[in-house]
């Protein structure tokens, strides 16, 4: 298989890296990933991977926690779920480098731009946890914007619903299921596939986006090769 992008910027949710379960993580599913991560890097590929932390926790747990404390909380989840991630790509004989947007510097590098880039281009799986380091903006905003940062070629979507759909398909059953769609498409409609922040941010910077469900196993695969699977996003 020939891979149609030189450099990706893959977005899993930390619902994704729970499995079956709702929260904590699924070592069966962390190696699954790893396992993908590896056969688009065996092409060539340049891989950076943003990770949520919705399986740790996912905004404030009471009307009384301050929005801020909230972010921060869950920042640090997604650090918790980029060194498990990593752990289970070394296990797969491939070098990964943490990068966080909030320095902790005994666990993980901080985010550099020219050295993630460097980093990339000398075959390195780059994982950036921490979000952007500020409250308010969630981790598919920094997918975005880490993809417009180091100039990715694309930025792939690993839900766990497997495309964009009009509505919630698990609620309704005529929700239409769309294999193109524009940005501007997501933001009038009011799609929640991404927060408005981050379809902006594609938008702006002409960065392609490809939904597809993650869980079916070799669905990484075919997204970077250009097969029609899940949504395009242009």
């Amino acid at each position: 298989m020939e891979p149609k992008y030189k450099r990706v910027i893959l977005k899993v949710s930390g619902e994704a890296l729970a499995g079956e379960s709702k929260s904590g993580l699924s070592g069966e599913f962390l190696c699954r990933v790893a396992r993908e991560v590896k056969s688009i890097h065996e092409l060539g590929v340049q891989v950076a991977i943003v990770v949520g932390g919705g399986n740790f926790w996912r905004g404030r747990t009471s009307k009384s926690m301050d929005r801020a404390t909230a972010d921060y909380i869950g920042m640090l989840a997604t650090v918790m779920n980029a060194l498990a991630l990593q752990d289970a790509i070394e296990a797969e004989g491939l070098p990964v480098r943490v990068h966080t947007a909030i320095e902790m510097k005994e666990v993980a590098e901080p985010y550099i731009r020219r050295k993630a880039i460097k980093q990339l281009q000398d075959g390195d799986i780059v994982i950036f946890g921490a979000g952007t380091g500020n409250p308010f903006f969630t981790t598919d905003t920094t997918a975005a914007l880490r993809a417009a940062e180091i100039e990715a070629d694309m930025l792939l979507l690993a839900k766990k619903v497997d495309a964009v759909y009009s509505a919630d398909p698990e609620l309704d059953p005529n929700a239409k299921k769309f294999d193109v769609i524009t940005h501007q498409e997501i933001l009038e409609m009011g799609l929640g596939v991404m927060d408005s922040t981050a379809a902006s941010l594609c938008k702006d910077n002409n960065i392609p986006v490809h939904v597809f469900g993650i869980a079916t196993e070799g669905n990484m695969l075919r997204a970077v090769c250009g097969e029609k699977i899940g949504t395009l996003i242009t």
